[in-house]
């Protein structure tokens, strides 16, 4: 869809676009569509429902130079937001996660999709539940594929945001204090979803939007008392939570916002394995509607084809059995993986 906006007489170009045309920048990364400016005229290209949004965000903005305003960066992402829920309806853009099950992301030609019947059941729970629990062992393709509906929302323009969280816990040794300032003493914790945002990201889209907080990648610790709305948001290493922990960034879900919790209980690095809040909250919400639960398996394993082996050697000792019995118990576990849904 292509859409041509007007610049009102008397308008202030700076006070409608920002400096170097920033604000424009805004609404090209937040919701994926094309903006040139020439003179007093903007085109505007993309899909029907970011376009118009981007069209509604723009006349906002044009309306405020008008009257001699100039907005902010955090005016400029409400407009964005607001816009959104206008043009289309936000609950709708939510449900569309692209081509069948592709993805579409940042990178140029990258499109990413599952290759497994039990991601597919993965992504398609994402795509219809505002809660989602995707247990597995490593390289399920569990988180990077969250991280890539998280994207490509992003990009659809369905969602404002995408926060990444995840708990700040060694595995099975302790690395004692950390050098740097907070932003260092973090970073070793929350490589592992900065390594799958760079590859459905270009570099400086990723950069830019991590400036803006389009994208937040943040220890667990620092959810609490936030309100997320017109949010994706992901909790890797869920597993590693405490029940308390669990309970906070589960209640953290805000409107028109969906939560993806991705975990491999067969790695549970808590002092009491028994104590980890992802086991407790698939028992506790399993019959919860709008919740699914999706379980996926060592013949869901995408990695190297050792992975599988590995994971099948370990597969039958200590917490790993315990981790499996206790999803079994909560009603959510086959030895074929696959999508449990609290609604039925």
């Amino acid at each position: 869809m292509d859409l041509v906006i007007t610049l009102p007489s008397g308008a202030s170009r700076v006070d409608a676009f920002g400096p170097a045309e920033r604000h424009l920048k805004m609404v090209r990364e937040a919701l994926g569509v094309s903006v040139t400016a020439r003179d007093e005229v903007v085109r505007v290209s993309g899909a029907p429902g970011p376009a118009r949004a981007a069209r509604r965000v723009i006349e906002q903005m044009a309306s405020a130079a008008k009257q001699g305003r100039s907005l902010s960066r955090r005016a400029v992402l409400e407009l964005i937001a607001q816009g959104v829920d206008d043009a289309e309806g936000h609950a709708g853009l939510l449900e569309d996660l692209g081509d069948g099950d592709r993805m579409s992301v940042y990178v140029a030609g990258r499109r990413v999709e599952p290759r497994t019947e039990n991601q597919k059941a993965y992504v398609e729970a994402i795509r219809s539940h505002d809660l989602v629990f995707g247990v597995g062992p490593a390289g399920t393709g569990k988180t990077y594929l969250a991280v890539a509906s998280a994207v490509h929302l992003l990009k659809s323009g369905a969602a404002r945001k995408v926060i990444l969280a995840r708990p700040a816990v060694e595995a099975g040794e302790k690395l004692g204090f950390l050098p740097g300032d907070l932003e260092a003493k973090v970073n070793p914790y929350l490589r592992p979803l900065l390594d799958a945002l760079q590859d459905m990201v270009d570099f400086q889209t990723l950069k830019r939007f991590m400036a803006s907080d389009v994208i937040e990648v943040s220890p667990l610790a620092f959810m609490r008392g936030r309100t997320l709305n017109d949010a994706v948001v992901i909790l890797d290493e869920a597993q590693n939570t405490t029940r308390g922990q669990m309970k906070m960034i589960l209640t953290r879900l805000g409107q028109r916002s969906k939560m993806i919790i991705t975990g491999d209980t067969t790695q549970i690095d808590l002092p009491d394995p028994t104590e980890s809040g992802l086991i407790d909250a698939i028992r506790r919400l399993r019959r919860v509607r709008g919740v699914a639960t999706c379980v996926l398996t060592g013949e869901d394993i995408v990695r190297h084809e050792l992975v599988q082996r590995i994971v099948e050697a370990y597969g039958g000792e200590g917490p790993a059995r315990e981790a499996s019995d206790a999803l079994r118990e909560a009603g959510v576990w086959t030895e074929d993986g696959g999508s449990y849904d609290g609604d039925g």
